[in-house]
């Protein structure tokens, strides 16, 4: 054949961060795998901003944090990746931000934020601050249009500031991309599904409380995310059943305070006091555990970076699945993901803090890689080498600190938990407890394998239900993915002036018609009852292909060219709501074709390759790069591959 090909299509739906990482990588291979006489047209489909999307979108509250310190988000490859492109390092977000200051080398394609808001903040910025989300947005913005001048000069990107609304197109052929606004559809070779969070419609429960909230005139907020909700209903002094005590209820708290014009004052003494606008509810809090995430870290290793993986790396998982049996989570993997977590731990406990031990680390740490994390043995290792049990690693106590606790009244409970929460945040700003932090380091760690042990399909349905999806990601955001420790001083600022009261553990959310009230009660505090005219769910929505709120993702499950993850064995079905991929390549399953759409790709939070976070800690291997690598190289490798009848060969990735 002569002449110039025709320009190959990629359509991206989709345009936050996942989408933005893939078109990094993609930059990063094309000058290996890409032809440099021929044409790729990439479209993104999005109605929010390319780079941050809509959670990290700009028009959002100043008020609304990161979770993270600015030096621990990045969204480029490093010496930890394992991948088989080109590893293209790039700033973090502290990082970035200091040419802003003259602190730092300036960063192509140079721009100042317009937002002279933004702009004060990235000059001040600290490494182990606590950007706003509005930062993180300028930061997403800036990696988007780096990636777009480093891509050759044949490969194009055109943003589509629309909502995708279908996907049709046969498995041989060229796919359609149906847009809200314009009546002809994209035409692609490949399209890839990147929507990222996606809401989704109430629960049966959450139907329920909604009608009871018309009944009676009350006020009820299912699950949202919170820089999109409407909060202007709710009524000054007027009381507020919170159900969730993690990240959304924290931004939920600033909005209803500060947001309304309440403001903290440092006293002379450190601590912070509450002066209230008036305007305030009052927020009453519980959730399963009834206490708030356990605060960030913000120190550094005081010791050496711990080598990881150790005792959960792909050997064990190996290992684990050559036993050719079904999996339990609790029995059979977590006592390797707990050892994992403690080796963290303790490598930095007898590094950095070696008065505070009792053996030296090559004996430790001999006995400690023979032993079973669960053998009489290690307890008795671990007593004998670490003095202080406030030093050791109790995971129990951790993950029910009010078990076994009741009050005689709501005060005393309120005052045992705000001593509870100042303990917390002390802890976690000491560096004399950066055990913790090694600990931290692990869980991240043991959170990248799991992908891997989940797709080989080993794991019961329970243990999938119960443990990893129910259990363990309550646990790992319980300790990892707590709020900045200047949000907990907050809290108890707010606790203590009567702005926010504490429910307690295991809290019961009910109705009373005769008063048209919410009821909140539980264990903590016997007896007690609060009465409320405002319920708020204070968590995100969770993942329901039955109930999205995707056009895209919803027509195609309706028309049955996409399927739910469901794992099944002779005792128990679990469906988890999750888009089912392949998990060698992210190929959407499609069950009118028996198996995978060649032409069709879904990355990040809808799918079941539960490697989510679209961008990470530096140095962490993260494993949403990991993906996005081998699948912008799949990709490439695809598109160069098409024939001129507008048929292709498939390859795997």
């Amino acid at each position: 054949m002569s002449g110039t090909p025709d320009p190959a299509v990629l359509v991206v739906v989709g345009a936050g961060p996942r989408a933005t990482g893939l078109l990094e990588r993609i930059a990063a291979n094309a000058p290996e795998l890409w032809d440099g006489d021929r044409e790729l047209r990439i479209h993104l489909v999005d109605p929010h901003p390319p780079g941050p999307g809509r959670i990290w979108r700009q028009e959002q509250s100043a008020l609304l944090r990161m979770n993270s310190m600015a030096e621990d988000v990045t969204m480029f490859t490093d010496e930890s990746s394992t991948i088989e492109g080109p590893i293209r390092p790039g700033p973090s977000l502290a990082e970035w931000a200091a040419q802003f200051s003259g602190t730092g080398p300036r960063h192509a394609p140079y721009a100042e934020p317009a937002d002279p808001d933004v702009l004060a903040e990235l000059r001040s910025l600290a490494g182990s601050d606590f950007p706003t989300r509005r930062a993180q947005s300028a930061y997403l913005d800036w990696v988007f249009r780096r990636a777009l001048a480093e891509l050759p000069p044949t490969v194009t990107v055109e943003w589509h500031r629309t909502t995708a609304t279908a996907v049709t197109g046969p498995p041989d052929g060229p796919q359609e991309v149906h847009l809200a606004d314009r009546a002809t559809p994209l035409a692609a070779d490949l399209v890839v599904l990147a929507q990222g969070h996606l809401g989704s419609t109430s629960t049966a429960e959450h139907r329920e409380h909604a009608a009871f909230a018309r009944r009676h005139g009350r006020f009820h907020l299912a699950p949202e995310f919170s820089a999109d909700a409407d909060l202007s209903a709710l009524r000054p002094g007027e009381p507020v059943v919170l159900r969730g005590f993690g990240l959304a209820f924290i931004d939920l708290m600033a909005m209803l305070t500060e947001g309304r014009g309440g403001a903290f004052r440092t006293e002379a003494y450190g601590t912070l006091t509450y002066l209230p606008s008036g305007r305030e509810p009052v927020l009453h809090v519980g959730s399963r555990r009834g206490v708030p995430y356990h605060s960030k870290t913000r120190y550094q290793l005081q010791g050496p970076r711990p080598p990881l993986p150790r005792h959960f790396g792909p050997e064990a998982v190996d290992a684990l699945l050559t036993e050719g049996r079904a999996l339990d989570l609790r029995r059979d993997v977590w006592p390797l993901m707990a050892k994992e977590i403690g080796f963290g731990h303790y490598h930095e406990l007898f590094h950095a803090h070696p008065e505070r031990t009792a053996l030296p680390w090559p004996d430790f740490v001999a006995a400690y890689d023979r032993l079973d994390w669960y053998a009489e043995d290690m307890a008795a290792l671990l007593a004998a080498a670490v003095p202080d049990p406030a030093d050791r690693l109790d995971f129990e106590a951790l993950d029910h600190p009010l078990d076994g606790l009741s009050f005689p009244t709501p005060e005393a409970f309120q005052d045992h938990l705000r001593e509870y929460i100042a303990q917390d945040v002390a802890r976690r700003e000491d560096p004399e407890f950066s055990a913790d932090l090694g600990a931290f380091l692990a869980l991240l760690s043991v959170y990248g394998q799991l992908p891997r042990l989940v797709a080989a399909g080993r794991l019961t349905a329970r243990s999938v239900a119960e443990q990893l999806d129910g259990w363990w990601h309550g646990f790992f955001s319980f300790l990892a993915s707590g709020p900045p420790g200047f949000r907990l001083r907050q809290l108890l600022a707010l606790s203590r002036a009567g702005i926010v009261r504490f429910l307690g553990a295991g809290v019961r959310i009910g109705t009373d018609e005769d008063t048209g009230t919410f009821t909140a009660s539980g264990p903590t505090v016997p007896g007690h009852t609060v009465h409320a005219t405002a319920l708020i769910e204070a968590y995100l929505p969770g993942a329901s292909l039955d109930r999205t709120e995707d056009p895209l993702l919803r027509a195609l499950h309706r028309a049955g060219a996409l399927s739910e993850e469901v794992i099944a064995d002779p005792t128990h079905t679990h469906r988890s709501g999750l888009l089912a991929v392949s998990p060698a390549d992210g190929h959407v399953l499609d069950p009118s074709l028996g198996g995978t759409h060649p032409r069709r790709i879904a990355l990040g939070a809808p799918t079941n390759s539960r490697a989510v976070a679209a961008f990470a800690r530096p140095r962490t291997n993260a494993p949403a790069f990991r993906q996005n690598d081998a699948v912008a190289r799949a990709l490439l490798h695809t598109l160069t591959s098409r024939v001129p009848n507008n048929k292709m060969t498939v390859s795997t990735m």
